[in-house]
């Protein structure tokens, strides 16, 4: 086991690890302490009907969200709603390879999550923790997206609103070769070894190689193309790159990457019925709604729209931001205006 500074209280704030005892997994194994990275904004109610769940994106943690989304000038506002931040498996805070003990610090030996695992382990957490058992909203981006949409299919009565941005809920084929090519960024690197590793910094080749792959697809060509990248000071592309982006991915587990990348491949409510998407996304009783970004080259607006369509009270909200999937970020403020002008009206549906 080794330290990776990014994954302390001093980089990612405060946070509550949360154990939810024995987690056993969709695909077979299990965790035997299951333990949630948890942060918290707002109280909950006495009716405990104001909970919003807020679950993670690829390389994410519960950080992101609250330097962006939550405050009391943002819909996400504490001063109404209970927000929970649940850091999903894998992510380096929560159990994850590097953190779990020496018998699981491998990647090869690190169990196979899903998608259904987290929303399984956010559902005990919530219920025997908090005692929450009714969702006021779900709001997730990107992989976070496809765990709303899981909580949608997997507890339709037990979500009232759900706000999945950038983000399906079946991965597509393109998706998935997407991640594969991320994931063989990683594994490529001759530092990694199969997983046998005492630290990040032996595969940063792989890791900065990771992040030109983000570079590629995470920003749009349009995004490229305006020179966007000098809003963010920088006066060159490459200088993007190797200032802005290399760094980010650099200073992450690669094993996390991996654990979080296969989950990723393996995003599919359809599962829930058998295959039929149409008869999954038709069981959810949640309002919902679906904002792709206009610009985002992986979770395309068509895809999201399609699925839209499928569900019962679904209402398609696209998001202009020519960033791409980065928009996430909130890299130009009308990106966060819309985001907190949608959820405003579904939060008051």
């Amino acid at each position: 086991m080794y330290h990776n500074p990014f994954y302390t209280p001093e980089v990612q704030g405060q946070h509550e690890l949360i154990s939810i005892g024995r987690l056993d997994l969709e695909h077979g194994g299990s965790i035997e302490d299951c333990q949630l990275a948890v942060a918290t904004r707002g109280t909950l109610n006495e009716a405990r009907d104001n909970t919003i769940l807020i679950p993670t994106w690829f390389t994410g943690t519960h950080q992101a969200w609250l330097d962006t989304y939550i405050g009391p000038e943002h819909a996400l506002d504490p001063s109404k709603y209970f927000i929970v931040i649940v850091n999903q498996i894998g992510n380096g805070l929560s159990t994850s390879p590097h953190n779990t003990g020496d018998e699981m610090i491998a990647m090869s030996r690190f169990p196979f999550v899903t998608i259904g695992d987290d929303v399984v382990a956010q559902e005990r957490l919530l219920r025997e923790h908090f005692g929450v058992t009714e969702l006021f909203a779900v709001v997730g981006a990107s992989m976070g997206a496809q765990q709303a949409y899981e909580w949608a299919v997997r507890f339709p009565d037990r979500v009232r609103r759900a706000a999945p941005i950038a983000g399906t809920a079946k991965n597509t084929p393109h998706d998935f070769l997407f991640t594969q090519v991320l994931i063989d960024a990683v594994t490529s690197d001759p530092g990694f070894n199969g997983g046998e590793y005492a630290s990040n910094k032996e595969v940063v080749a792989g890791l900065k190689h990771h992040a030109r792959v983000w570079a590629v697809m995470g920003l749009s060509t349009e995004w490229w193309k305006q020179e966007e990248w000098r809003a963010l000071g920088f006066e060159t592309p490459q200088q993007t790159v190797e200032e802005f982006l290399e760094p980010i991915f650099a200073a992450l587990d690669p094993n996390s990457l991996l654990v979080m990348g296969q989950k990723w491949q393996h995003g599919d409510v359809s599962q829930h019925a058998g295959g039929d998407l149409a008869q999954a996304l038709g069981r959810v009783q949640a309002k919902v709604f679906t904002m792709p970004i206009s610009e985002d080259m992986f979770f395309p607006v068509r895809d999201c729209a399609a699925e839209s369509e499928l569900i019962p009270d679904g209402e398609l909200r696209v998001i202009d931001d020519v960033a791409g999937h980065f928009g996430l970020f909130g890299f130009v403020p009308s990106y966060m205006e819309q985001v907190n002008r949608n959820l405003a009206e579904l939060f008051a549906s």
